[in-house]
């Protein structure tokens, strides 16, 4: 590939990523961050002693790390410190009662034995599909940059097809009973951003990568990654820019032309775009936009959130460090969310405790919290309504735990859709990107090269492969295949 300037709107995983491999190809890459901060969604909150990753805060799928960094003869370890979470986490489900899921199969299978006899056999036959699953999406499929249907087409795929017309939701229900159980199996698709009867059977890879890999925790939080990639790239020659707030994508004669950039118009060969793909295409005048509003309408999103963080002045207990609470009925939220989309009666929960294993988080004796409830994207967001959510999972959060905590809490930031839309002009505020459903898995995703603008590029969670920090990494190097393709 010749040697191009390439500017990069935004630095997410996505980005960041993008930028090594491009670099790494002899390109001058420049990002442009609308925020003081790079990281995109992986930003934090540092207040009073305290650290919170204000977006991911799992870490799964740690093959997926280590290749990206090994494609510059590097290692995680070679930027930051990883922890295997033990328990990885635990799912309450009632007052004190609560499954435990620890950090092998082994000791996974006992707990559901506990739960239901005769269970870890059939969860052994689960997961040994669900690997078969991960090896052949995870090491092959979504390396795939979605250009055509064929790329789905192999001789392993093709025994698979059932996999592809039955949902998580449906494979789950014929093996287990106990709706404890079928609620653990069903929460790692969450992570997909739709909900488990409209998943595809196949991807039940997240199970191997929920209890085949387990969970880990970065030392400093997920930002210690973000931390890691940036110093990679500045390494490898990128440039990046904070406070720019992209206003425009320059063209001519249906080929991008450069960016405008806090009023300063600025040319490039090549425009690669990270930050929300409706966002970017709204940068373009109407008639080079691939997909209309309608076409966006349409499309099934992953959930917005409500999330609070939370300086707690002691330690908590009966905790994990992710800690989740399904004492509440699972389908009515799902329904509140993709169905009816309204503000939850009665929502689920997620909490994260990380000065639990982390000493950085919070100063001694005190605790971190991050709470999070998923909402359906473009509804109503006031104070009043985070104020009441979250007086709302503080009462169940005090009564299912058994502890008091309302009178311990030092400060609490909130996070939720009018600040996704604010901070990275998210389409409707939804938090994760578009929803991996049949008919948005793929080729059917929107593109990573733009069909109207030559040298128009796009990266990150609304298009290919999907939603979630390790398929970002992998929509990074996708898009950098293809712009060495196309632009060589």
């Amino acid at each position: 590939m010749k040697k191009q300037t390439i500017a990069i709107i935004g630095s997410g995983f996505s980005s960041l990523a993008a930028s090594c491999y491009l670099a790494q190809g002899g390109n001058n890459v420049v990002i442009y961050e609308k925020n003081e901060t790079v990281g995109g969604r992986a930003r934090q909150i540092k207040k009073e002693g305290f650290t919170f990753d204000i977006g991911p805060t799992w870490y799964w799928m740690p093959d997926v790390f280590e290749r990206f960094f090994s494609d510059f003869n590097k290692k995680p370890s070679d930027f930051y410190e990883l922890i295997k979470l033990n328990p990885a986490y635990s799912v309450y489900f009632g007052k004190d009662d609560f499954i435990t899921i620890e950090d092998t199969l082994e000791k996974i299978c006992a707990a559901f034995e506990n739960e239901e006899t005769g269970s870890s056999e059939k969860l052994k036959g689960f997961m040994a599909q669900a690997l078969d699953n991960y090896n052949i999406a995870i090491k092959d499929l979504v390396y795939r940059p979605g250009v055509s249907p064929l790329e789905l087409v192999t001789p392993v795929t093709i025994k698979k097809l059932g996999q592809f017309f039955s949902t998580i939701s449906k494979d789950v229900r014929k093996e287990f009973n106990n709706p404890r159980l079928i609620s653990i199996l069903e929460f790692p698709v969450l992570f997909l951003g739709a909900k488990p009867s409209n998943t595809p059977a196949f991807y039940s890879f997240m199970n191997y990568a929920d209890f085949g890999l387990g969970t880990f925790h970065p030392v400093s939080g997920m930002y210690a990654v973000i931390k890691g990639m940036k110093k990679l790239a500045e390494d490898l020659g990128v440039v990046i820019k904070t406070n720019q707030n992209v206003e425009e994508i320059l063209t001519d004669n249906n080929q991008a032309k450069g960016i405008k950039v806090n009023g300063e118009n600025i040319l490039a060969d090549i425009v690669l775009s990270g930050a929300d793909y409706h966002h970017t295409e709204t940068l373009l005048p109407k008639s080079l936009r691939q997909y209309s509003e309608s076409y966006w309408e349409k499309k099934t999103f992953a959930p917005s959130s409500l999330l609070f963080y939370v300086g707690f002045d002691k330690k908590l207990k009966n905790v994990e460090h992710h800690t989740l609470f399904f004492d509440v009925d699972f389908e009515k939220h799902a329904t509140e969310i993709y169905d009816t989309p309204k503000w939850p009666e009665d929502p689920l929960f997620y909490a994260s405790f990380p000065s639990k294993t982390d000493t950085n988080c919070a100063p001694k004796g005190q605790e971190a919290g991050i709470f999070l409830i998923p909402l359906a994207p473009g509804i109503e967001d006031t104070p009043e309504l985070r104020a009441l959510y979250f007086e709302k999972i503080m009462t169940r959060f005090e009564n299912l735990t058994s502890q008091e905590v309302k009178n311990h809490v030092i400060f609490k930031e909130s996070f939720c859709i009018n600040d996704f839309i604010e901070d990275y002009n998210s389409y409707k505020g939804n938090a994760y990107g578009l929803a991996n459903t049949l008919l948005q898995t793929a080729f059917l995703r929107p593109k990573l090269k733009s069909k109207k603008v030559r040298n128009l590029y796009f990266t990150g969670q609304l298009s290919v492969p999907g939603p979630g920090v390790p398929p970002s990494l992998i929509s990074g190097k996708l898009v950098a295949g293809l712009i060495s393709k196309y632009n060589a």
